[in-house]
This record gives C-alpha cells, sequence and structure tokens, in this order.
C-alpha cells in the first residue's frame, strides 16, 4: 500500500525518541561538491543534440555496479510479453501497494510517508512479539542473519543510524530512536525501510536543512540543469578526453548509464564522454534521483550475489526495497512531500526520454498504482502531456523523434492480466478525440487529438521544412546523394511508424478500449473526405504525412486479415462507422436505384451480421488510402508538371533574353526569371523530400498487396466462383456491387497507373496475378460500369504497362496477354470500346476518344504479335459485329488527325519564315510578336500531339490491310465503309 496518513503521529514518535531532535548535524563529516544549477528550465521540450542516451542520475563510486539495462533490455521494457507474469520473477515479486487519494494532504507540515504498510501506534509488547516473529521465521527459513539484513537495507539504501561515514547518509531521528529502545525501532524490515525513506526524504524537502544527498558520491555524471535561450530541455554534449564513452551506442536505446558503469567495471570519471539530460532543478528531482538509484541499486545486488538473493526472506526483503521507492517516487510526483505539481510537466519525462530509468521501473510504477484511479491519473497524465509536448518539437532532421514514440510504445505495452492501464488512460483524456469546432475538422483532429501530435512526423516538405533545409539544400541535388538520404530518412520513417503501431494496437488489444480507439480512427477517416476531392484547401485537411503514417498503421493492422471474414456489405450497414457521401458516384446504380435498394435492404435487419474487427479494419484500410496514398500521388504529379512548366519559362525567358533586355519590361522580366528560378528551386527541394515519403518501395508494395485483396473481395461480389472466373458475367449484375462506390475500381486504376511509372520494380510481387485478372474482366465486362472514363483508365493501364510504352514491365504485360480470359475476349472487347467512346457524355468527349483510342492502337499492335491472339482476332475480322464500325472509325480519326496536323504545320511555316526576316519582324508591333510567338507554341503543342495519334492510327491501318484484306472486300451495299462521324 502507499499510505498518506497524518503526520502527526509520526512527528510524536519520532520527537519522542529522538528528544526532540529535528535535524541533523551542520557539518557533515564528507560533502561531496555538486554542480552549480544554472536554471530551472520551463520546459518539456526536447532538443536532442546526440542519440546517446543521458547518464544515470546517482550512484555510488566505490563499487562497480551493474544494471539489467546492460543486458540490452529497454530501460521501458518494450517487450510485449512484459506482463505482471514475467515482470514478477525480474522484480523480485514485489507486492501490490495501494493507494489512498483521500488522505493525500497538500502540506508538508500535515503529513507524514510511508509506502509500507499502514502504521498504528502499537505497544511495546506488540511490537516486541512480532519482532520476535521475524527473528524466529528468519532463522528457520534463511542463512542471512537479522543484522545481515540491516548491513544489506544500509548498503542498498546508502544509509547509517551508528556513525556519519563518507557516501552514506546520516540518520539523526532514527539513531535516536536505536539509542532509546532498540527493540521497539521497527515492528518488521518493510516499516524499517518506510522509516529510511521518510527521513531521507523530509530531510530533503525541508529547506531549513541542508542537502542530505551532498554526503554521497555520485557513481555516474551528476542531473545538472540547464536552460537554452528557447527555453527547451537540451542535451549537453560533454568533452572527451579519450577512451571509450560510458554510455551505451547511439542505437542502444534501452541502456542506461547504469549498465554502462557496470559494464566497465569502475567508477565513472567526470572526464568521460556523455550526454547528460538536463531537467528541474528543485527538491522532488534530487528526491528521485535517490530513489531511482536506490530501485536500481537492487537490482546491482542481486547480480553480484545471486544465491544468496534467491533465499525467500533476501528476495523479499529486497522487493520491499523495490516496491518502497516506487511508492515514494509515486509521492514525490503527485507533489506530496513538497507542494502539488497537478500544473507542472512530470519530472519524469525527461528521465524517459532519455532512455535512463533502471530495468523495470516503469513498469511497476504502474503496477502500483493503476488500481487507484486518481493517483493513477496524477502520475501519468502529465508524463503522458510531456511526451506530446516533446513530440511536437521533434523532427526527422535528427533522431530525437525516437525518444517519445519509444516512451508512449513501450508504456501503451505494459500489461497485466488482460488490462493495459496506460491505454485506458489514454483513451480517456478529454482530446483523445475531439468534436470538430470548425469547417477544417481533418485539421483539427490532426493538431488536437493526443495521437495527432505523434503521427504528425513527417518528411513532405509541406508538413515540415526542416527535412528539406537540411537533406536537401545542397548546391546540387544528385541522383545517388538522394538516394543515400532517401534511404536513412525511410529508415526514420520505418522506425517512427512501427512505434506507431505498437501504440495503436495495443489499445486495439485492450477490451475496455477497442470502441474508443476504432472511434478515433473512423473520425480520422470521416474528417478528412475532402482530401480526396480534386481541388483541396489544405488548411481544412490533415497532411499528407499524417495520412501516410496512419495508412502505414492501418496496413499492418490489416495483414492477417482473411478475406472469408470480411462482410462485403458493412458499408451499407446501420452500424458502419464510416460515412460515405449518398452522393458518391457508385460503380452502375442510379441515385434512384441506391435509395430504393437501401430501403429495401434495412427493412430487414436480419439480413445484416454484426460488424467485427477484421470487416471494420478492411474497410477502414480502404478508405484510408483513398484519402492518403491517392491524394499523395495526385500530388506528386501536379508537382512533376509545374516543374517542368517552370523549366519551360525559365529556358523561355533565357533564349529571348536579347529581345527584352533592351525593352522596357526588361525589369519586370528579370524579376520574373529569379522568381521563377525560386519557386523551382522550392519545388525541386519539396519533389526530393516527396520521393522519401511517397516512393518507398515497401509501402508502395503493401499498397498493391491491400489492393490484390480488395480485387478478390469484388471479384467474388461480381462472381462467387472466383478464382475459376468465366466471361462474359452474368448479365444480372449483383445490387451489392452496382452500388459500391466508384473509387473503389478506380483507385486501383490509379494507383497501378502511378505505380508503373514511377516505381515499376513493386509490379513483381505474388498478388499481380490478381491484378491481371481485375483488369481483364472488367475491360471485358464492360455493362458493369456506368462511367465509360473508368473504362478508359483501366484500358490506360494495359497501356503503360505495355513494354513499348514501359519496358520494365514486360512481365506483367505477358502476364495479361497470355491470360486464358484474355486471349479470347479481350481483343473483341476493346474494338468495342474503340467504337462506343465515340459519345461518352462529357464534353469534352470529342477530344478524349483520340487519346483513348491511341492506347487501344497501341495494346493492338502488342496483341497482334502474340500468336496466341491472331486466331481472335481473324474470328472478329470474318465475322465479328465490331469490325466494321473500328475500321470506319480508324479512317475517321486518320482524315481528322492528318488534317489537323497538316494545318498546324502550316500556320507554325508561316510564322517561323515571318521570324526569320528580322527586318519585318522587328517592325511588328510588340503585343502582336507575343501573340504570333503565343500561337506558335500553342501550334508547336498540338501538331506534335495529332501528330503521334495520327501515326500511330495510320500504323494500325497498314497493318491491318497487310495481314488481312479479306473483310475489305465486302459488298458496299452490306457493309458500307464511307460513314459518316454520327453513324
Amino acid at each position: 500500500q502507499i499510505c498518506l496518513y497524518t503526520f502527526k503521529i509520526r512527528r510524536r514518535r519520532l520527537a519522542r525518541l529522538a528528544g526532540g531532535q529535528t535535524s541533523q548535524p551542520s557539518t557533515p563529516l564528507s560533502v561531496a561538491p555538486q554542480p552549480v544549477p544554472l536554471a530551472a528550465s520551463q520546459s518539456l521540450g526536447l532538443n536532442v543534440h546526440s542519440g546517446t542516451p543521458a547518464t544515470s542520475p546517482m550512484g555510488t563510486s566505490g563499487v562497480a555496479y551493474g544494471s539489467q539495462s546492460s543486458e540490452g533490455v529497454s530501460s521501458l521494457s518494450s517487450s510485449p510479453s512484459n506482463s505482471l507474469e514475467t515482470q514478477s520473477q525480474n522484480l523480485s515479486r514485489s507486492q501490490s501497494m495501494d493507494i489512498d487519494p483521500a488522505s493525500c494532504e497538500k502540506s508538508m507540515s500535515q503529513v507524514d510517508v510511508d509506502s509500507g504498510i499502514e502504521n498504528m501506534e502499537v505497544d511495546d509488547g506488540d511490537r516486541r512479539e512480532k519482532r520476535n516473529l521475524t527473528e524466529k521465521e528468519m532463522s528457520a527459513n534463511s542463512d542471512i542473519s537479522e543484522e545481515q539484513a540491516l548491513q544489506l537495507i544500509c548498503k542498498i539504501l546508502r544509509v547509517s543510524w551508528k556513525e556519519q561515514d563518507r557516501d552514506v547518509i546520516f540518520l539523526p531521528l532514527l539513531a535516536a530512536e536505536f539509542q532509546r529502545n532498540p527493540k521497539d525501532v521497527y515492528s518488521d524490515f518493510k516499516d524499517l525501510i518506510s522509516q529510511i525513506l521518510v527521513e531521507v526524504l523530509m530531510m530533503s524537502s525541508q529547506s531549513n536543512v541542508h542537502n542530505p544527498f551532498a554526503s554521497l558520491t555520485a557513481t555516474s555524471q551528476p542531473i545538472a540543469t540547464a536552460k537554452s535561450p528557447d527555453h527547451r530541455l537540451t542535451l549537453v554534449q560533454l568533452s572527451s578526453q579519450g577512451g571509450s564513452p560510458m554510455g551505451p551506442s547511439a542505437g542502444s536505446f534501452g541502456a542506461s548509464s547504469l549498465s554502462s558503469l557496470g559494464a566497465c567495471g569502475g567508477g565513472m570519471s567526470s572526464d568521460s564522454a556523455s550526454d547528460r539530460f538536463t531537467i528541474e532543478a528543485c527538491k522532488e528531482t534530487e528526491m528521485l534521483n535517490y530513489l531511482i538509484e536506490r530501485f536500481d541499486s537492487v537490482g546491482m545486488e542481486e547480480r553480484k550475489a545471486p544465491k544468496m538473493c534467491s533465499q525467500p526472506n533476501v528476495s523479499q526483503l529486497l522487493s520491499n526495497i523495490r516496491s518502497q521507492c516506487i511508492s515514494h517516487v509515486a509521492l514525490v510526483l503527485q507533489g506530496s512531500l513538497t507542494q502539488p505539481r497537478s500544473l507542472q510537466p512530470s519530472l519524469l519525462v525527461p528521465y524517459m526520454l532519455c532512455r535512463n530509468l533502471p530495468y523495470g521501473f516503469i513498469q511497476e510504477l504502474v503496477r502500483i498504482t493503476h488500481q487507484e484511479g486518481e493517483v493513477f491519473r496524477q502520475i501519468f497524465i502529465p508524463i503522458l502531456h510531456g511526451l506530446a509536448l516533446a513530440v511536437k518539437e521533434c523532427s526527422f532532421d535528427s533522431d530525437n523523434f525516437k525518444f517519445p514514440l519509444m516512451a508512449l510504445a513501450e508504456l501503451c505495452e505494459i500489461k497485466f492480466g488482460k488490462t493495459h492501464p496506460m491505454c485506458s488512460l489514454v483513451t480517456s483524456l478529454p482530446l483523445w478525440c475531439p468534436k470538430p469546432l470548425s469547417p477544417g475538422c481533418g485539421r483539427e483532429i490532426q493538431r488536437l487529438s493526443y495521437l495527432g501530435a505523434f503521427f504528425s512526423l513527417s518528411v513532405f516538405a509541406e508538413d515540415d521544412t526542416k527535412v528539406g533545409d537540411k537533406y536537401f539544400s545542397g548546391p546540387a541535388i544528385t541522383m545517388e546523394n538522394t538516394r543515400v538520404v532517401s534511404q536513412s530518412l525511410q529508415h526514420y520513417l520505418e522506425s517512427a511508424r512501427g512505434d506507431l503501431f505498437k501504440v495503436l494496437h495495443n489499445i486495439l488489444l485492450n477490451g475496455e478500449t477497442r470502441e474508443l480507439a476504432l472511434n478515433y480512427m473512423a473520425a480520422l477517416v470521416n474528417y478528412n473526405v475532402k482530401k480526396a476531392q480534386m481541388q483541396t484547401d489544405d488548411k481544412l485537411v490533415s497532411t499528407d504525412g499524417f495520412m501516410l503514417s496512419f495508412l502505414w498503421v492501418l496496413q499492418q493492422l490489416s495483414m492477417k486479415i482473411k478475406l472469408e471474414t470480411v462482410d462485403p456489405f458493412y458499408i451499407f450497414h446501420p452500424r458502419c462507422r464510416l460515412t460515405v457521401n449518398p452522393e458518391e458516384t457508385r460503380l452502375k446504380a442510379t441515385m434512384e436505384e441506391l435509395k430504393s435498394w437501401l430501403t429495401e435492404l434495412h427493412e430487414d435487419p436480419s439480413k445484416f451480421s454484426e460488424p467485427k474487427f477484421p470487416t471494420e479494419c478492411f474497410f477502414l484500410t480502404l478508405h484510408t488510402h483513398h484519402l492518403s496514398i491517392l491524394p499523395c500521388c495526385r500530388r506528386y504529379i501536379r508537382r512533376l508538371r509545374a516543374i517542368r512548366e517552370l523549366n519551360r519559362t525559365v529556358e523561355e525567358l533565357k533564349n529571348s533574353e536579347n529581345q527584352w533586355k533592351d525593352s522596357p519590361l526588361a525589369s519586370r522580366h528579370r524579376e520574373m526569371l529569379k522568381r521563377c528560378k525560386t519557386q523551382l528551386k522550392k519545388l525541386v527541394r519539396a519533389k526530393a523530400c516527396a520521393d522519401v515519403g511517397l516512393l518507398d518501395e515497401n509501402l508502395l508494395r503493401r499498397c498493391l498487396q491491400f489492393y490484390s485483396t480488395v480485387i478478390q473481395l469484388i471479384l467474388r461480389m461480381v462472381d462467387p466462383a472466383y478464382p475459376n472466373i468465366t466471361l462474359p458475367l452474368n448479365p444480372e449484375i449483383p445490387k451489392s456491387f452496382a452500388a459500391l462506390p466508384e473509387f473503389y475500381v478506380e483507385d486501383v486504376a490509379e494507383f497501378l497507373l502511378f505505380a508503373v511509372q514511377y516505381s515499376p520494380q513493386v509490379l513483381y510481387e505474388p498478388c499481380v496475378q490478381d491484378v491481371v485478372t481485375f483488369l481483364v474482366v472488367f475491360i471485358c465486362s464492360e455493362n458493369y460500369i456506368r462511367n465509360p472514363y473508368l473504362i478508359a483508365k483501366l484500358v490506360e493501364v494495359l497501356f503503360v504497362t505495355n513494354p513499348a510504352v514501359q519496358p520494365r514491365t514486360q512481365r506483367f504485360s505477358e502476364m495479361m496477354e497470355n491470360h486464358p480470359l484474355s486471349i479470347k475476349h479481350l481483343v473483341p472487347a476493346l474494338m468495342k470500346f474503340y467504337t462506343d467512346v465515340e459519345h461518352t457524355g462529357a464534353t469534352s468527349e470529342f477530344y478524349d476518344k483520340f487519346t483513348i483510342r491511341y492506347h487501344i492502337s497501341t495494346i493492338f499492335k502488342s496483341l497482334w504479335q502474340n500468336i496466341a491472339h491472331h486466331g481472335t482476332f481473324t474470328e472478329e475480322f470474318n465475322s465479328g459485329k465490331q469490325f466494321v464500325r473500328y475500321i470506319n472509325m480508324l479512317i475517321n480519326d486518320t482524315t481528322f488527325l492528318l488534317d489537323e496536323s497538316l494545318e498546324s504545320l502550316k500556320r507554325i511555316h508561316e510564322v517561323q519564315e515571318e521570324m526569320k526576316n528580322k527586318e519585318h519582324w522587328e517592325q511588328l508591333p510588340r503585343e502582336q510578336q507575343q501573340s504570333r510567338q503565343s500561337q506558335l507554341t500553342q501550334d508547336e503543342r498540338v501538331s506534335r500531339s495529332y501528330l503521334a495519334l495520327a501515326t500511330e492510327t495510320v500504323e494500325m491501318f497498314h497493318i491491318l490491310t497487310k495481314q488481312v484484306q479479306k473483310p475489305f472486300l465486302r459488298p458496299v451495299t452490306r457493309h458500307p465503309l464511307s460513314l459518316s462521324p454520327t453513324e
């Protein structure tokens, strides 16, 4: 138990036994020099100059101690198996202690502290009888005597009541008690340990008594205080005068300075290289330093004498010391010994960020306090807020981001039975999932929610300029240095997202917080629906880095989901957490058909099964892809287009400098050139950052793998016989498929288009077979999708994966061409779509059709080279229903494209000839010159495009007439070839 009972009882007893003595001698025998505190830090910020963990607060120089942390165990025990059962042996079967928050008093003059059993006024007979029983039990069960036990207690706690000596704290009140009546001083060792810690802490808290810890020689660099100009806590790099650092390497975040001291086998000199984390200088810090070091000394003693410490009584004694240290730490953190700290940062946060707490310390603190809700909240809510404040000041420009993330992940992994106390505490915070207060709900939940700060770590230039300024601000960004930096930053991303996954995964594992976690995840999706719009106000939605980190975590959560456990009707479920706009375009159903079907579906609730986690997690992940990876891809493409335009503008301004350098607009042109170069430099830097965050092969592979699962779900909806699909599909389209949002299919196509162009190597995955089947099935089932442009996008995927366009996707193209369904159905389907695209219903249909037909022609040329498709082509030529219309469209397109190309070439020639006559050109007005130059640029662009389309069309026509002449010799009266465009 942690007991805060009235100070008057203990004070009366101590005053009676000590004869009124309240302080120790003013001049101790040995006083170690203490560092002079510079100032108390006012912020829990983290400004890390080195990745090496800081040193331990205190220690003993006389004996070389070790620590369990030196064995590679994390200071916060990050292993998922660190439950109460596994920790009990390492912590020597420490006993649980209760907390009585109602007894907490605010003033030191009104409280006394005992973290052992609840003390009462007892008479001497009762105390003597209990003392004799303890002695008998010890003599019967252990070889250690009472005197040896007392020596062990004094050694670990570094105290003495016999004489003043160096490296110990002399306890005058306890000395007076022993001098008066030794047998009545304590009822058992737990009581004695409590009295020792109480007296030490009381001596420290009283301002009229000198620092009791001044007589101790520190085993490591003491924690000093320093305040940087920006009021942030800093890691101060000490100078080294030779030798290897005493602290662990930058990579061993789990080890503490105590462990390094033990490993080196000696005391730490003041000249050794080490990092020290600066914390607030106050009475509480001195107390914490002492208690943390005493806690760690128990583990050192166990490793020094394992045989003796394994004896039941000694083990229980050491367990009592541990639990008493933790109990008094809890009181210090609450401010019960000094003043309340409810509105102040937790003093433990710097220790956690520096990774220098002893093994099992935080677990024991959670175990002892978590059953007393109010005390648990008083201690750990400031810690959680401190970690959030620290991570807000972190960036990927250094590795300081690791520490708050690792600390939070390890806190959430602490488990007792089936309960994760810290997960319950995190989700109980008022800002766990705040309600939106403005139209910018996406940005709100990122900025205000507790986990938002942790998910906000980003490498994108729009989110954090520090990364680009540090890594991509050199004179030249080459492919080689960008690749090296990208690998390093992607490693940082994986590390950060791995810790985020641990946090959210443990919150989901905890039964009482699973619903709250799912609500938060659904809120992140629902509040960011505007991110899928083509034109989005970035101030209203979450950032790209935030959404990609959230996507990474969801991908990990959904990785092991079996498709059989996913309910495809979930988005129509009355209890669906996701908000799907009723106006969202559906694959086949109109708005009226959708409303009618949903009304019919909801009339019978028995049709719906209870939503399970696999289903909810799957659809959350699907919608998060729609709001994260796809908007990032579109932004990346827009940025590349902007870079090309700026490069073109800069080149044009440079090339035409002779024309404008002497004109009145010269200064304006120079300013424009300067602005373009500056903007171009920013965009190139932003692209380099986006390459790190978006063109991560691991991320893109996981996206492809998830989309393959989505594909399997959709194909099962259209044909339950999947994977044994047959074409054509059932003419009666399943309503559940027809009512699906259109982006379920469109996102797959968009992602494939992006991956093929910018990271084609990700297509070499086993799941690609499902992707090929998906493309062939829906291209050959045009009646299943209402939007012709969606079919055109699927056709475009076949086009960009063609070896003539992207040589690195030859394997994918071969899989598509040789697919059993493709051999029989692809050519007729593409020929039909070639003719149907004449009328799409869009205002730009006349120009759109040329691009779509160009794609189909390229695919046809590739298919014609595959012998397996010759039979299908021949059959279609001889008796196909679409061939005559197809040939007619081919001739019409050829005529139009050639005519437009020739007209453009004629205008280009006229302007070029006019510009060659410099005398005549100089006489033209400036506005007319600019108009002619603008027209020339436009004509060049149009002619280039039309000539490419016309060339492809003519080549296709040439191939057809060369290989097959019979269809072109049919009677004109039966199948006229000279139809008008409208026919």
